[in-house]
């Protein structure tokens, strides 16, 4: 499992790339035409740094609700679901003296469901193998950089959460909050935080975004709505940031 970084090709590690360098099969999850220029990047990563005899396999990321009633649910329902598709593929592509691996978008460890993936499958019995997790650049990361920020301020924690958790409230005991998947555009509620927004980070289509959301808010939010219309799908990521409990 190799994090691939936040879109930018040259995110890859030197650990990344010699992993790369070694597999024999690759397995794709195609998310359909809207998203195939989630998988274009992956074949010129591919491309670049593996051997001639390398495979490519793809199957079909099945669908899912993404805004279901029971989202807990919802997600392992489709992680079971994606999980027997990439069974069927190592079961029938990968032998048993070769290596496969998977491109995963940023970091393996956050916000990210194949790890579970594979260790559902492996708890099946049907198949066996060993994997190991190479990390990557995450969006998280990417964001900071491109804002010449750092997410923490001095002797403060930080959180990373998700905008359904946001929309419920402000995180207790935290004044910087790091948020992903935000369909709900939980920021708007905050007018007095800072915001450090960012789609399609370190991509050719990137956007950018600072200041108060009293101030930019409202920019972000038809940026995103045209963003995802023009491309059907959008990646964001922001770093909100409120100020300490003394000024508020």
């Amino acid at each position: 499992m190799i994090g691939i970084g936040a879109g930018d090709p040259d995110h890859l590690t030197l650990q990344a790339a010699k992993a790369i360098g070694r597999t024999d099969v690759f397995f794709l999850l195609d998310k359909g035409e809207t998203k195939a220029s989630l998988i274009d990047l992956r074949e010129r990563i591919i491309r670049a740094y593996s051997k001639p005899s390398k495979r490519i396999v793809e199957g079909r990321d099945p669908d899912r609700d993404r805004n279901p009633a029971d989202y807990t649910g919802t997600v392992a329902d489709w992680r079971h679901r994606r999980s027997l598709v990439l069974e069927e593929l190592i079961t029938e592509y990968l032998k048993d003296d070769q290596n496969g691996s998977i491109l995963v978008w940023g970091d393996p460890s956050l916000y990210d469901s194949t790890i579970a993936i594979l260790e559902e499958i492996l708890e099946r019995g049907a198949i066996e193998f060993e994997f190991d997790v190479i990390p990557g650049i995450s969006s998280v990361s990417a964001l900071a950089a491109k804002h010449r920020i750092g997410l923490n301020r001095v002797g403060q924690p930080i959180q990373i959460t998700t905008g359904r958790r946001l929309a419920e409230g402000w995180p207790d005991g935290v004044d910087d909050v790091v948020v992903m998947l935000d369909a709900q555009q939980a920021f708007t509620r905050h007018p007095e935080a800072q915001i450090y927004w960012g789609a399609y980070v370190s991509t050719e289509d990137e956007l950018l975004a600072a200041g108060t959301v009293a101030e930019v808010g409202d920019e972000i939010v038809t940026t995103r709505t045209e963003a995802r219309e023009r491309h059907g799908w959008i990646m964001d990521t922001y770093l909100l940031r409120r100020p300490p409990a003394t000024d508020r």
